[in-house]
């Protein structure tokens, strides 16, 4: 989620060395070791109350398509190609004619609906736990492996921003604890430990069809103190309708993705960006079993996904 903003923007003030922990982000408190964070908050029984949130048997694609058109932060970019069997200009294969096609996908990993992993974005080149930026460099990121990150499976709860403003929300209007709170009233529901919280700002329905580069740009989104509540009520994941889940403009242009700093680094929480969460809050729904299981490719920070909201 990272782009060229970001170096176009003012750095987060550093703190050097050891005078780096007064912060008290690390160690994280589930265990000096832990490499895994909130998802620590799962549980069977999360599971066994959320399959009971299930309904109408209704399945919602959270995910939207991934290729070249595919919404992205900065310069990535998508290429597919097909490469045919036999090559071409050969005969097909055998008695039975055999023709097929392999294909060979060159990407980012954060393009499209995607999952930033806890390796993404550090402070002063120290991410979860305080494991410094160069281990995981050199280990391809072994310690924080999106591989190991268990199946998702648990409630998922949609806050929908749209409906409480009431009007179409602006970029960087920044949500505030108070503002996540009165909607989740109004909504009469609450959050709990383990849950997956999406919010939907019908940002990717007003923007990403009729004006993709103003959708890229800028969003409404949510502001450091409502991911900081969102983070106390242990939460496993934060997503939205977004391409980069916080306000932008920034609340504070000197503290650029300062959100995905304190979700990533500090509190082990995932980041969802581009969750079509508009098909959910057109129904009406506000809880759903949430069902992930992303793909396990090593080496990479983020990696493109399909959730599922089941009703």
């Amino acid at each position: 989620m990272i782009g060229k903003l970001l170096g176009a923007t003012l750095a987060v003030s550093c703190v050097a060395g050891a005078a780096q922990a007064q912060d008290d982000w690390y160690p994280s408190k589930y265990g000096a070791a832990d490499t895994l964070g909130a998802v620590n908050n799962l549980s069977p029984e999360g599971v066994k109350r959320a399959a009971a949130l299930v309904k109408t048997g209704k399945v919602y694609a959270l995910g939207i398509p991934t290729g070249p058109d595919a919404p992205v932060y900065g310069e990535r970019k998508y290429t597919a190609e097909g490469i045919p069997t036999p090559p071409p200009g050969q005969p097909p294969i055998g008695e039975s004619k055999v023709t097929a096609f392999d294909e060979k996908v060159t990407t980012s990993m954060g393009i499209g609906t995607q999952m930033d992993g806890l390796a993404h974005l550090g402070i002063d080149h120290r991410h979860y736990n305080g494991i410094k930026a160069d281990e995981l460099a050199a280990t391809r990121f072994a310690k924080l492996d999106m591989s190991k990150i268990p199946p998702i499976v648990t409630r998922g709860v949609v806050i929908d921003m749209r409906k409480h403003f009431g009007r179409p929300l602006a970029a960087g209007h920044a949500f505030t604890a108070a503002d996540i709170q009165a909607a989740l009233k109004s909504q009469r529901i609450t959050i709990g430990k383990g849950d997956v919280v999406l919010l939907h700002t019908g940002w990717m329905a007003d923007k990403l069809a009729s004006d993709k580069a103003a959708f890229q740009a800028n969003e409404p989104g949510l502001g450091l103190e409502a991911a900081t509540w969102l983070c106390d009520q242990g939460v496993v994941a934060i997503g939205a309708d977004t391409i980069a889940l916080e306000a932008i403009p920034f609340e504070n242009p000197n503290r650029p993705f300062v959100v995905h700093q304190h979700m990533l680094a500090k509190r082990g929480v995932h980041v969802l960006e581009n969750i079509n969460v508009g098909p959910l809050a057109a129904d009406g729904v506000t809880e759903f079993l949430f069902v992930l299981g992303q793909p396990r490719f090593q080496g990479t920070v983020q990696v493109v996904i399909n959730p599922i909201a089941i009703r």
